[in-house]
């Protein structure tokens, strides 16, 4: 795809493997993320139904929000947390925090970026689904979700398929960016910074008809 809309070569995946082959260049290959999401912490937290049931894919922007948690673990071991908020139409990045602490914040800190983010318009009947961990059972955050007009949705307990894209997210952007090699925390938010940027903008993907996520959100609109 970037070969096709950059340099306007075309090559079919046949060639493109042969000429990998010959030149010894291997594609990563995605690991089992072995991260396991906190259980609900308290009585008080509570789960929403599964709303969304799958339907990542409704063709209007701002209007399917997928957030989730991921840990990211750079120099001698230290760990770092990114939380997102993925449009599950146009697979943009809408909003996303990073911090060395797993408490509530960083769900807080997401859901205050998109709300700050002018480039961002949400639609009127906007949902946004999460697994059942405890940042989205919250009461503080269910609160913060109706304040800001969202419907709230949730995927069954355990099954990571009711949220398939934004862990798909995850997984490429593990693969595509090497954390370890950051020595500080605002390395490792810079880096973050710069992929993000550089996935909205400049990564071309199968399923949005070979366009980037921006395009693919300007292509809908």
């Amino acid at each position: 795809m970037v070969l096709e809309n950059e340099f306007n070569i075309v090559y079919n995946l046949k060639r493109i493997r042969r000429i990998m082959k010959k030149y010894n260049i291997f594609c990563p290959i995605r690991k089992a993320n072995p991260y396991r999401r906190m259980v609900k912490a308290t009585k008080e937290h509570s789960a929403m139904p599964n709303l969304l049931n799958r339907r990542f894919k409704q063709a209007t922007p701002g209007k399917i929000l997928l957030t989730d948690i991921t840990y990211l673990t750079y120099k001698n071991r230290k760990r770092a947390y990114l939380s997102t908020i993925k449009d599950g139409s146009t697979n943009e990045i809408l909003a996303y925090a990073v911090s060395d602490s797993l408490k509530l914040d960083i769900a807080k800190d997401t859901m205050e970026n998109l709300k700050n983010n002018n480039s961002v318009k949400l639609h009127s009947n906007a949902l946004i689904h999460s697994d059942q961990g405890f940042h989205y059972t919250s009461p503080v955050f269910q609160k913060l979700v109706k304040e800001m007009g969202l419907i709230q949705s949730m995927s069954g307990f355990g099954n990571f398929w009711d949220n398939a894209p934004q862990e798909s997210f995850f997984g490429h952007f593990k693969d595509e960016l090497d954390i370890k090699k950051c020595n500080t925390l605002e390395e490792v938010k810079s880096a973050i910074d710069s992929y993000i940027g550089y996935y909205n903008n400049y990564r071309y993907q199968w399923n949005l008809n070979k366009m980037t996520p921006a395009q693919y959100r300007d292509h809908l609109v």
